[in-house]
């Protein structure tokens, strides 16, 4: 090599240039390989790049680590492999080809055949190869691209079918559920990373819906509030806050009686609002601006519970209202008179002494539920519409109750999941939005409709029910798919997913006393 220029005139590109050429003249890459052939292999896993995409700063940078990575084990006595990959699947490859045809939806590509589809796909594959090899061997990594893999190559697809067959076979693999970001446009799962990518400020619809209390001697409704009211239809349960103080207030005009935190008395409707008297404890509607600050349940502003609007009942904790158990006593066992049908046909039962007819009844009378806002997961009144607790529930906006609807909401399924096993047993009957973002049949009154456009023929259904406490719209900022910039929603999805445990950890038991085995979690589906 030449002498190494100093001062001024130093360049580092050429000087790099001129080792690129040096390696380039006496192979060094090539040459390293043959002379650590008879060493012991390191194995080392790389994962490729999208194969349609142009390299940039994050590329080079992890590059750089994989080759000094790999060039520290061919120092310590090894024999390390490196050939450059391609990811030939998923979206970015799908993305070009949807929008290079115009396809829309799922039925597009079933219409145009998938065979036919995949052949575009494959067609793009290699468009961008020459840029890569030009930019990778310019940051010096050195790395084999004339004998490199491509994941839509026959051989590596049944390397990977065979690994997951193994893992299968040996009992660990299972098909659970997620809720993840899901994009509409694109018809598929979206990861976090890529659901931050691309949030704007829009406004949308911010409403409090009442939900009354079977049975109660008041007429006492919780009051959730929610910004998506498509995903009403759907509601399973309501979530609270253990730790906060709830208030049991009376509207001094209508007489309705409602629950809220005490920190949120502010956000409900005033004596200003035109009053209708209609029944569930509905009190009209209420026009708010998009400003938090001017009137949106989303404002952070707390108050006290001294409101002309509204007179105190009664204060109580969060934790009060998980389970609603009635302010009455056992000594009802003994009053059979005032029990009918069903009810009375369990409580001869609990008198006969069966063990698994107590605690039905128990179950069924000290958790009190309240009226379903629709009736489209009936099927499901022995296990949902109960209040549960969750510290998600935050008093920075809302009324401290939250609407829970385990098929679109992360939290939501959390929290249910422990006390509703029945109903996380039968998630996919609940996932009533198909791929394309369209409520499905179970949802008989919207069906068909895009979500979003459902928002508010939904809030009419609710309001025409007498169970729409208010109504506004507020901005705030909101994710969307950073491709096809449509909005994003959270979905439950199946998912394949795998225990990792020991031996030791066989059984673990559930809050509800039920034990499963691990090693047979599909007990969870049947």
């Amino acid at each position: 090599m030449e002498d190494v220029c100093e001062g001024k005139d130093y360049s580092f590109p050429k000087q790099e240039e001129q080792i690129l050429e040096f390696w380039d003249k006496i192979d060094a890459f090539e040459t390293q390989l043959k002379l650590t052939e008879n060493l012991p292999e390191y194995i080392f896993y790389d994962g490729p790049p999208f194969a349609t995409g142009l390299p940039h700063y994050g590329h080079i940078l992890t590059g750089t680590i994989k080759d000094i990575v790999t060039r520290y084990q061919t120092m310590t006595g090894h024999h390390v492999t490196r050939r450059f990959g391609w990811d030939c699947h998923g979206l970015p490859v799908e993305h070009e080809i949807d929008t290079k045809l115009g396809i829309k939806s799922k039925a597009d590509v079933l219409a145009m055949g998938i065979d036919k589809y995949n052949e575009e796909c494959w067609s793009i594959v290699t468009r961008y190869v020459e840029t890569w090899e030009k930019i990778v061997k310019r940051t010096g990594r050195w790395i084999d691209f004339q004998n490199d893999y491509k994941t839509m190559d026959l051989k590596f697809m049944e390397s990977i079918c065979w690994v997951f067959a193994q893992l299968y076979d040996k009992g660990p693999v299972y098909i659970g559920f997620k809720v993840i970001p899901y994009s509409t446009g694109l018809k598929t799962p979206l990861s976090n990373f890529e659901a931050n990518l691309n949030y704007k400020e829009v406004p949308d619809p911010d409403i409090m819906v009442s939900f009354p209390i079977v049975g109660d001697s008041h007429n006492v409704s919780l009051v959730a509030w929610t910004t998506t009211p498509w995903t009403l239809p759907s509601n399973l349960a309501l979530c609270v806050n253990a730790n906060f103080v709830y208030v049991k207030v009376r509207s001094k005009s209508t007489g309705a009686t409602y629950v809220v935190a005490e920190s949120r008395m502010l956000q409900l409707p005033k004596e200003k609002v035109k009053i209708e008297s209609i029944p569930n404890g509905s009190v009209g509607e209420m026009k708010i601006t998009k400003s938090k600050s001017k009137g949106s349940s989303a404002d952070k502003t707390k108050t006290s519970v001294d409101d002309s609007s509204y007179e105190l009942v009664e204060e109580l904790l969060g934790s009060s209202l998980v389970g609603l158990k009635p302010s009455r006593s056992l000594s009802f066992l003994q009053q059979e008179e005032s029990w009918s049908g069903d009810t009375l046909m369990s409580l001869r039962n609990v008198r006969s002494g069966t063990y698994d007819a107590l605690m039905v009844f128990l179950t069924d009378w000290l958790i009190q539920r309240y009226i379903p806002l629709f009736e489209y997961f009936v099927e499901f009144s022995d296990v949902a519409f109960k209040v549960v607790a969750g510290n998600y529930v935050t008093d920075d906006c809302g009324t401290g109750v939250v609407h829970c609807a385990p098929a679109f909401g992360e939290d939501d399924c959390r929290v249910l999941h422990l006390d509703l096993l029945t109903l996380c047993r039968a998630l996919t009957k609940i996932v009533a939005v198909d791929d394309d973002g369209c409520l499905t049949e179970r949802i008989t009154d919207f069906k068909g409709r895009y979500v979003k456009d459902a928002d508010k023929d939904i809030i009419n259904a609710i309001k025409q029910k007498g169970r729409l406490v208010k109504q506004g719209s507020f901005m705030h900022s909101y994710p969307f798919c950073w491709r096809s910039e449509t909005p994003l929603i959270y979905r439950a999805v199946p998912a394949m997913k795998m225990h990792v445990l020991t031996p030791n950890f066989e059984k673990i038991k559930l809050k509800s006393g039920m034990c499963i085995n691990l090693c047979d979690p599909m007990q969870l589906f049947h």
